[in-house]
């Protein structure tokens, strides 16, 4: 999972960031809110925890920008303020989530687990998630390409559900590693080329094109073909 912290509080944010790749997720930090936004809108985020009171561009401010430009990330929206008037308004402002400092760090990372279990995206339409002539069913845990359905392992399952959630985007290994396995610490990293062979060949139909191709040197990429 890749996460975007928006915190001025420096000490605090190495704090998070410490936290957080210890637990396998990849960070970046921003200490202001327009070089959030400038991130968020041109790096693939899962997730984002955006502090309330930022220089420039605050993070009710940044949450708006975010959902406005229709980027499908999970935001956790830090804060002092803890009225209900003040939770109100983040959530309305586009958090997904909100959390009154001072917070236990053991909270903070199970609320980004909840939200990750939530995370959905513009291209979710109801329960399902679409790229192109893919579909998948989170409700029952089903996919399919066209009308043929795919019968996939729990580890495939996760790692098809990151490629569509991310079409077109190019993931490297790193990325799908720690997306896929991250609760995994001994896994090694040739398990991602090998899950992608796996999930090639039941992706693979007689005269259809290869939906997943490999970048050399850099990753993979799913490419959306019209259905």
């Amino acid at each position: 999972m890749r996460v975007l912290i928006v915190e001025d509080d420096r000490k605090l944010a190495r704090l998070i960031v410490h936290m957080l790749e210890k637990e396998r997720y990849v960070v970046d930090v921003a200490h202001d809110g327009d070089t959030g936004l400038e991130l968020a809108l041109h790096t693939p985020y899962d997730l984002a925890v955006i502090d309330w009171m930022l220089p420039g561009r605050d993070g009710l401010t940044l949450c708006r920008a975010i959902r406005a430009a229709r980027q499908p990330i999970a935001i956790l929206l830090l804060t002092a303020r803890g009225q209900i008037e003040d939770r109100v308004h983040g959530l309305d402002s586009g958090a997904d989530d909100y959390l009154t400092k001072p917070f236990a760090f053991e909270e903070l990372l199970a609320r980004l687990r909840a939200l990750s279990r939530r995370f959905t995206t513009a291209d979710t339409i109801g329960h399902e998630l679409r790229a192109g002539d893919l579909v998948l069913d989170l409700r029952a845990h089903s996919a399919r390409r066209g009308s043929q359905v795919l019968d996939l392992t729990a580890t495939e399952w996760r790692l098809l559900e990151y490629f569509v959630r991310h079409a077109g985007q190019l993931l490297s290994r790193q990325q799908l590693l720690d997306a896929v396995w991250s609760y995994d610490a001994d896994v090694q990293p040739s398990a991602v080329e090998v899950y992608v062979s796996y999930l090639r060949r039941k992706l693979h139909i007689p005269h259809q094109p290869d939906p997943i191709s490999t970048v050399r040197g850099s990753g993979y990429r799913l490419t959306v073909h019209d259905v």
